[in-house]
């Protein structure tokens, strides 16, 4: 006989918990779709994925993202350059 005090089973999170819309991302950085959509054409924003015509950004990807930003800043300062 199966105990009657166990809990029910776990539900698994949110497939896309951990997704940011672009408008999401572009209210939390503080620019613009467009901004966004012009990273995307030039590969100088942080990675997306499509799934149709929806653009979601993984949060894991957009903080490495802009660490690597950081991290290029720096080590620009320290040659010298801008």
């Amino acid at each position: 006989m199966p105990d009657q005090n166990l809990p029910p089973p776990a539900r698994p999170a949110p497939l896309l918990s951990g997704m940011y819309t672009r408008q999401q991302l572009a209210i939390e950085l503080g620019f613009t779709c467009d901004t966004l959509c012009r990273w995307e054409a030039r590969q100088i924003g942080p990675p997306c994925t499509r799934i149709g015509r929806r653009v979601l950004y993984r949060r894991d990807a957009v903080e490495a993202w802009l660490l690597e930003q950081e991290n290029a800043r720096t080590n620009r300062a320290r040659r010298g350059g801008r």
